[in-house]
């Protein structure tokens, strides 16, 4: 029998890691290997799976693959594709604006408040506008907190004021006065058409007219609201997803310090 039978060919794999030419990992390095979803306004047959197809290639993904899909009506249809991306970016060129400061536990926080502030520190929080969703604002303020940590309202040393959801711009800074608020949190989930820019600008215009923006910390925080954007609308922080009560509470403690709101 024929030994090239038994012959076996070596796959050489690419393990080179460029960072500035940074692709996704999938099953080996630069294979670009990526998933994506979305929904097509088409029913669900061979002619959608398709167009599914042709769309994932002008996104920029080779040899792509519908590994999912179903009917969500009989016009809409939601698909699952699996591709290899052909982009990649430059790693060492990226810079991201973060905040700047050390996350304190709740009790090194309590501390930091009682030696250099030396009273409870007020803060208040809604979510503002039109937005009814209080999962976000209730994660960082409630006293049961979010995925093991603890809300504000546990906080021996801060004052804690959920007001909830549906609250006016005008009506929380009254309620911010009224309370005499050192901080003031803002949660943003609702971003369809940019609702959350013009709701969280508004803020800031309504206390730069009062001559307050001063008188507070301003910080917000959603699922598609960053350091850099925040800064950009003229909050002192912006907080998104993967961030807690504890990310808050050290950013404003220790920004009411700097700013001299201490004793």
């Amino acid at each position: 029998m024929s030994s090239g039978l038994y012959n076996t060919h070596k796959i050489d794999f690419d393990t080179t890691l460029d960072l500035t030419k940074l692709k996704p990992y999938g099953d080996t390095m630069n294979d670009g290997k990526v998933q994506t979803s979305f929904t097509l306004p088409i029913k669900d047959d061979e002619r959608g799976e398709e167009a599914a197809r042709q769309i994932a290639k002008k996104m920029g993904l080779e040899e792509p693959n519908v590994a999912w899909h179903m009917p969500l009506d009989k016009e809409f249809t939601f698909y699952v594709v699996y591709g290899s991306c052909v982009h990649t970016v430059n790693y060492e060129d990226i810079h991201v604006i973060t905040v700047e400061s050390d996350v304190m536990s709740m009790e090194d926080t309590n501390e930091y408040i009682r030696e250099h502030i030396g009273r409870k520190v007020v803060m208040v929080g809604a979510s503002t506008g039109t937005d009814a969703h209080t999962v976000g604002i209730d994660a960082i303020m409630n006293r049961k907190g979010f995925a093991g940590h603890y809300g504000l309202e546990r906080y021996e040393m801060i004052e804690a004021y959920n007001l909830g959801s549906q609250v006016p711009n005008e009506d929380f800074i009254k309620k911010a006065l009224e309370l005499k608020a050192d901080v003031l949190l803002v949660s943003q989930t609702v971003t369809q058409k940019d609702v959350h820019i013009q709701n969280l600008t508004n803020l800031i215009e309504l206390l730069e007219a009062e001559g307050l923006r001063d008188k507070f910390v301003v910080c917000c925080g959603g699922p598609r609201i960053t350091h850099e954007l925040a800064k950009e609308l003229g909050y002192d922080a912006g907080f998104g997803a993967g961030k807690y009560a504890d990310d808050v509470a050290s950013f404003a403690v220790t920004e009411m310090v700097k700013r001299g709101m201490g004793k």
